[in-house]
Formats: structure tokens, C-alpha cells, sequence
């Protein structure tokens, strides 16, 4: 259950970064044998869907038109997104679970992570904290899929 609520962090950051990072692994036929996840996620047109809408989110989220991380339809898309990735990363007889713990902490996580970037936007920027936020999100999505990897 570790793992669901770690992606349920990263996915508080990024909504997209989980969901590619698990769909990229089950496509490539990384993820441990007796996974969760919806066997949907192991097409590589959705993995490569998932990775250009990742890549889309951080590129948008550099934009001074970007809505906040904490609006309802953010948040929605956090839960889903992180619960998908979450159930992933569990065996299939917990995938609930996994799928509960990776949604929720993803919605709880939106709003520190939110606070701490708006805190350090009129200090360093809006595009320079991006980027240190994107590398954390990419490096930590990518260490939690890697050390659940078959």
C-alpha cells in the first residue's frame, strides 16, 4: 500500500504523471505479474496517450493562465488518475485499496504541494518552480513504478 499512497503524492503535484508512468510500465510489461490494473492500461496507444497528455500538463502548468491544482475538476482529475495508478501498483485482490489510498491522498496532497509553490512563485517564478516541481514529480513517479517493476 506504500507505493499507492506515494504515486497518491506525486499525483497530488501532476494528475497526468501517475497515470503515464503505470501505463508505460504495463505496457512494457513491467508491473508485478498479479497487478490491479484495468488491463486497458497495458495498450501502449493509451501509455502513449497518457505520456502526451503528461508532458501537456507540465507544459501547461508553466503558462500564467493555468487554474489552480485545487479546483474541483483538478481535483477529480487527481483522484481518478492517482487511483488508477494506485490499484496498479497493489495485487489485484486489493486494487480497491490500492485504488482508495492513491486517489484520496492524491486530493489531500494537492493542497500543501499547491500552497508551497504559491509561496515560492514571487521568490523564483512561476516557469523556474515549474520545472523543479516537474523533476520531482517525474523522478519520484518514475523511482515508486521502478521498485514495483516484475
Amino acid at each position: 500500500m506504500l507505493a499507492s499512497f506515494l504515486i497518491g503524492l506525486v499525483g497530488g503535484q501532476r494528475a497526468m504523471t501517475p497515470l503515464a508512468a503505470v501505463a508505460i510500465a504495463a505496457a512494457r510489461d513491467e508491473l508485478p505479474v498479479d497487478n490491479g490494473a484495468p488491463r486497458l492500461l497495458s495498450n501502449p496507444v493509451v501509455a502513449a496517450g497518457a505520456l502526451a497528455l503528461a508532458i501537456g500538463e507540465m507544459a501547461g502548468d508553466k503558462q500564467k493562465t493555468a487554474p489552480n491544482r485545487v479546483v474541483a475538476i483538478g481535483l477529480a482529475a487527481r483522484f481518478v488518475t492517482s487511483a488508477i495508478a494506485g490499484a496498479a501498483l497493489v495485487p489485484r485482490r486489493q486494487r480497491w485499496l490500492g485504488a482508495a489510498v492513491g486517489g484520496v491522498t492524491a486530493v489531500v496532497a494537492s493542497y500543501p504541494g499547491w500552497r508551497a509553490r504559491m509561496a515560492a512563485i514571487p521568490g523564483y517564478g512561476q516557469t523556474p518552480t515549474g520545472f523543479v516541481e516537474d523533476a520531482a514529480v517525474l523522478g519520484g513517479a518514475v523511482a515508486i513504478v521502478r521498485s514495483h517493476a516484475a
